[in-house]
């Protein structure tokens, strides 16, 4: 719902009090004067949670639990994220065993499977379809929705497997798993997943025949994970389609942290450029030729019906791109649990030492990068984390300048509504974003965007 505040025929504001459809508590602000836009705030105002501090003194194994806790819909990402920078820090990453690193894909695949199946079908179709929800969206696309459904079950029944339950996973640890799976509960999995690979095949091209994107061309930095002979997940060096390639240790040196007093969240840019966009957008970009065959396969129909290869430039097209994403997810999964076989082991030992890690991995919104140090005796020293959303921000508010320029002449509601969809396309999840909220600002930027926000 937009309120409006007009008084003055020349100055029209509109805002947004709620955002409706994305995780976490964020409000949007557009103000115009004579017919231009002047001003364009996502502004997120959900209170930071001060996880990075609640992780000091902790010891390293208890990590993966309290970082799952930032996020119900991505924990996954979390946790991997800080098992890797930690195997860094205490000198054990080299040691992970080719198996264990396995399952993990296994275990993002499904994280990836149920976040982006839910945010797809259920927060941003709607959209597409002139829906005000998914509910609503049911009544006449009914077929479509229990698709989604079965294939989002799919994915929680993989985190489940793997992690003890499906919310929040337990079964996760530094060096590994405290248990491997078992073989039974594998093998019931494998035929289902194979099912739902084949709904996901028909529901991606029903999205590319059905759905009319909006003509949406811009020229974003992508960045992502660039493994040498996989898609992206776990691994890779931090790359970008403007010349950024940095080893996962110096992401930090390569971006820069902007506190802006309209939001809790902390916004990225990397250092000297400007924003950069991370996410499916960004890793299809970069690494379509890594997918899975029959992910492959299915971008060349989905290509073909769009009518637009890749580079894809629009970000509207981040609903594809996400189908596509799950595609390979259920690919990948599928040939996993077929080759499956318990371990040897299913972590490898950790002896505590001081020392510095960092890295990150892909979560469905995008790259969620994690710092440690940590003392002698294994307790954490200090942490970051760069959770994808707060590196998307400045991506956000400049699509909504450049979308708010094409909305001057709609109505207050359906302004607010084309504002909203243009949110919805990152998939925010406002309360990973949230950040330390600094008191004394050391970046003296404007203290709202004017215009564009800065490149």
């Amino acid at each position: 719902m937009s309120n409006s505040n007009n008084k003055n025929p020349d100055t029209r504001t509109i805002r947004v009090g709620a955002i409706a459809r994305v995780e976490g508590e964020g409000s949007l602000h557009l103000s115009m004067r004579q017919g231009k836009v002047e001003q364009v705030r996502l502004q997120i105002y959900e209170p930071p949670r001060f996880f990075e501090a609640l992780l000091r003194g902790r010891h390293f194994q208890e990590v993966p639990d309290i970082t799952a806790r930032i996020c119900g819909i991505c924990p996954v990402a979390y946790q991997m994220g800080s098992c890797h920078a930690l195997e860094k820090a205490l000198g054990a990453f080299d040691a992970v065993d080719p198996a264990i690193r396995t399952l993990r894909d296994l275990l993002y695949c499904g994280e990836w499977i149920e976040s982006h199946v839910m945010h797809m079908f259920m927060l941003h179709l709607p959209d597409f379809l002139g829906y005000q929800s998914m509910i609503a969206m049911a009544e006449d696309h009914g077929p479509v929705v229990r698709k989604a459904l079965r294939i989002k079950k799919a994915g929680n029944a993989i985190i489940a497997t793997l992690g003890g339950r499906s919310v929040h996973p337990v079964g996760v640890c530094v060096g590994g798993f405290y248990c491997a799976p078992d073989p039974q509960r594998i093998a019931e999995l494998l035929p289902e997943v194979r099912a739902c690979l084949d709904l996901m095949s028909e529901l991606t091209l029903f999205l590319a025949e059905q759905v009319d994107f909006p003509d949406f061309q811009r020229d974003y930095e992508f960045v992502a994970l660039c493994p040498d002979d996989a898609y992206p997940m776990n691994l890779g060096r931090i790359k970008s389609s403007k010349g950024l390639d940095v080893d996962q240790a110096d992401f930090a040196q390569a971006i820069e942290e902007r506190h802006l007093e309209h939001s809790t969240a902390l916004y990225s840019a990397i250092r000297g450029r400007g924003g950069y966009l991370v996410g499916p957008l960004a890793r299809l970009n970069l690494n379509a030729e890594k997918l899975h065959p029959q992910a492959a396969e299915l971008l060349r129909e989905v290509s073909g019906t769009i009518g637009q290869s890749l580079p894809w430039r629009n970000n509207f097209l981040s609903l594809l791109a996400r189908a596509i994403e799950v595609t390979h997810a259920l690919a990948t999964a599928a040939d996993i649990l077929e080759a499956y076989a318990p371990p040897t082991r299913s972590r490898v030992p950790i002896t505590p030492r001081a020392g510095t890690g960092g890295h990150g991995t892909e979560a469905p919104r995008g790259i969620c990068w994690h710092q440690y140090t940590t003392q002698e005796d294994g307790s954490i020293a200090h942490a970051r984390i760069i959770p994808p959303t707060s590196q998307n921000q400045l991506m956000i508010e400049q699509d909504l300048y450049e979308i708010a320029q094409r909305v001057v002449d709609l109505s207050d509601e359906q302004a607010a509504l084309q504002c909203e969809r243009v949110i919805r396309n990152y998939d925010p999840c406002i309360s990973c974003s949230v950040h330390f909220l600094k008191f004394t600002r050391t970046w003296q930027g404007p203290r709202t965007p004017q215009k564009a926000p800065s490149q």
